[in-house]
């Protein structure tokens, strides 16, 4: 069976390279790393916390993988200007899935901690 955020988390960082070649085809250097930092170290956090040695441990990375999600959609908001992002064809699936991960990771979260008391 898949997992569902990990295979979420994997999109999206695809997702977020192809913005990124985006932004720097049109010399938005700065702002491209910026977004692809955020957006694929969703899923490296994800992927650690698979091999985490505890349940606080597993917390503890996806806890760090929302944080991450979080500020990728504040770069998503503010690049969907016209001049950024606004004519990337991919940024409305970019803003709906960002807000789907930061759901999962928000749930799992949630009861991982409830399964620690």
């Amino acid at each position: 069976m898949a997992n569902v955020i990990v295979s979420k988390a994997r999109q999206y960082a695809d997702l977020t390279i192809s913005a990124y070649l985006f932004l720097r085809q049109r010399g938005h250097y700065k702002l491209a790393d910026q977004l692809v930092a955020s957006g694929t170290s969703i899923g490296a956090n994800v992927e650690e916390a698979q091999a985490a040695h505890s349940k606080l441990d597993f917390i503890a990375k996806l806890t760090i993988a929302n944080k991450e999600a979080r500020e990728s959609q504040y770069w998503l908001n503010v690049l969907a200007r016209e001049d950024l992002l606004g004519q990337f064809e991919e940024l409305p699936v970019m803003k709906d899935l960002i807000l789907e991960i930061i759901l999962i990771l928000n749930s799992i979260i949630k009861k991982s901690r409830e399964n620690l008391k």
